[in-house]
């Protein structure tokens, strides 16, 4: 028995058309896919960044209930460090997500807040929730000639912040970062807000000097 053989034969011009027309409407989806991709890669990057540096900026923060007030280098004009209306671990928790190397460049950072939370999170007072400082907030913008986080207002007296462990008035200290995310294609604007923060509790100060009034 004579087996057959494959007979292969020259597409048609109408065939060739065919192909032409299809990879001409699916080259641009799948362009728009791969820049899609891309975009949300970023943004992603961006939005882990900025969680990880307020979560970074909360675990100082919550361990120097006991810093103090903030000290202003003499030489300084203005002052690229918090006043003495601040507590130190204000600056503390700026300077620690200043070098903790996050991904996302440090000018894409609009601000930073260091604050005393109300129960939902948000600086006080009780019932706010808007990451905006007014009462016991100090707040923070990236400086490009001195590459660090500069104080740009804010106030919150180190004396009063409550670090007693058993006691029901406790204060909690909370770290929010606003940052700009630029769409590199345009694709969908020229960009995009992201706002995280981290909550956390003062980890206690010894019984004798817990109490507002009691530390420096």
């Amino acid at each position: 028995m004579q087996k057959g053989t494959a007979v292969f034969r020259p597409r048609g011009r109408g065939e060739r058309g065919a192909v032409a027309v299809e990879a001409a409407l699916v080259t641009p989806i799948l362009f728009l896919l791969v820049l899609g991709i891309i975009e949300m890669s970023l943004y992603m990057r961006d939005t882990i960044s900025v969680t990880s540096s307020v979560r970074t900026g909360g675990r100082v923060a919550s361990v120097s209930a006991g810093a103090g007030p903030g000290v202003c280098q003499a030489s300084a004009s203005p002052p690229p460090c918090s006043p003495a209306n601040t507590p130190a671990l204000a600056q503390a928790a700026a300077d620690a997500i200043q070098k903790a190397g996050a991904a996302m460049p440090k000018d894409q950072i609009q601000y930073i807040l260091v604050y005393q939370a109300n129960a939902g999170g948000y600086p006080m007072p009780s019932g706010n929730t808007a990451l905006a400082c007014s009462t016991n907030c100090v707040k923070y913008t990236w400086d490009t000639g001195l590459n660090k986080f500069r104080y740009a207002g804010g106030s919150w007296v180190s004396t009063t912040i409550n670090a007693c462990v058993n006691n029901a008035s406790r204060d909690t200290v909370g770290i929010a970062m606003v940052a700009r995310h630029p769409w590199i294609t345009g694709l969908f604007g020229s960009g995009a807000t992201i706002k995280e923060r981290a909550v956390m509790n003062f980890e206690p100060l010894p019984s004798d000097s817990c109490m507002p009034g009691t530390h420096l």
